[in-house]
């Protein structure tokens, strides 16, 4: 049998990258289509590079000459206007148009746990869900009127070791080894889950030129679920410091800060907590196998091996010092722990 021939539209990404590699070890024929700019995600040996923007479309067809493929995955999909792009691209080119959705286009807050493909979808507090939601809708619509061949897919807060999970990168790290607190929303006992991007790529893979995956939509996330609280502490052992944490209320930080607010108040101030049922049907053999806590010791490792990686944002770092002093004292007396 010939190996599968897939497409990814991107393919350095955080999450991409690892699927890449993965595509490649499982013998996919990959291609990948991009622009050609620096990354610090090389891909791996055998990939066929296809430089072309995906914003133009006629670059684009230039760049794919006759070619077609078994599965074709935009990594780098955000509004309709980029789905409509793609449908006319590889309406007639390939068996499978997988569309790299969001989990944050679930429900928010969701009134139930946990998190099902069947959850309903709406975010009114953050545009970037709003837009992936709306994408979502176009295929469903493109699929059910014209047999366009779209699988949908959600990861949630998926990472690699260059990607810190807090608002500031580096910033909240570096602030934990100068002793200083850091600024956790809420009360630090909502429920979050992370997934390293090989642990996804194990879920995604497998779908790809799955027949069964046509039309359908999954999540792929870890198992693991913690709370904020522990994700911190988590990320401070990982660095050798202990965590000092200062509690502050998710409309605050908005107020204060409305783009680190967007991602808190539509995404990350509420437990999310997801049930893989569904994609294990289809990938049996799936299990998320990195731990947070190796996770953690991944990105500390990799920005302590060039401190030029560990950029510290002068604004974000001045904002938790003015919402640590005005909270500190709160937070020791909602905790009985002061003096």
């Amino acid at each position: 049998m010939s190996a599968r021939r897939v497409l990814f539209v991107g393919g350095s990404g955080v999450i991409s990258s690892a699927c890449s590699q993965l595509a490649v070890a499982h013998g996919i024929d990959l291609t990948v289509l991009n622009r050609g700019s620096t990354t610090r995600r090389p891909l791996p040996a055998g990939v066929t590079v296809l430089r072309a923007d995906i914003r133009d479309p006629d670059a684009v067809r230039t760049a794919l000459g006759n070619r077609e493929f078994d599965a074709v995955v935009d990594w780098i999909a955000f509004t309709p206007t980029h789905v409509r792009t793609g449908i006319e691209l590889f309406r007639d080119r390939a068996g499978q148009y997988v569309f790299i959705s969001s989990a944050s286009a679930y429900q928010t807050p969701p009134a139930r746990l946990p998190i099902v493909e069947s959850t309903p979808l709406r975010n009114p507090y953050w545009q970037y869900s709003r837009d992936k939601i709306a994408c979502e809708e176009l295929l469903v619509r493109a699929y059910r009127e014209d047999a366009f061949p779209a699988t949908i897919v959600r990861p949630s807060h998926t990472y690699d070791r260059t990607l810190v999970p807090f608002d500031g990168g580096w910033t909240v790290v570096d602030r934990m080894r100068r002793g200083r607190e850091i600024v956790v929303h809420g009360d630090g006992t909502s429920l979050w889950t992370l997934t390293h991007h090989s642990d996804f790529a194990r879920g995604l893979v497998p779908l790809l030129g799955h027949p069964a995956a046509v039309g359908d939509t999954f999540h792929i996330t870890s198992d693991e679920v913690l709370t904020w609280n522990q994700i911190a502490e988590t990320l401070a052992a990982a660095a050798g410091v202990p965590a000092r944490i200062v509690h502050v209320p998710s409309d605050v930080i908005a107020a204060a800060d409305p783009a680190w607010g967007a991602a808190l108040l539509g995404d990350k101030a509420h437990s999310m907590v997801f049930d893989n049922t569904k994609l294990r049907r289809l990938v049996p053999d799936f299990v998320a196998t990195v731990p947070f806590a190796r996770g953690a010791r991944e990105i500390v490792d990799w920005y302590d091996a060039d401190p030029a990686r560990q950029r510290v944002d002068a604004r974000l770092d001045a904002l938790h010092d003015r919402l640590v002093e005005a909270y500190r004292i709160r937070d020791l007396a909602a905790t009985g722990s002061e003096g």
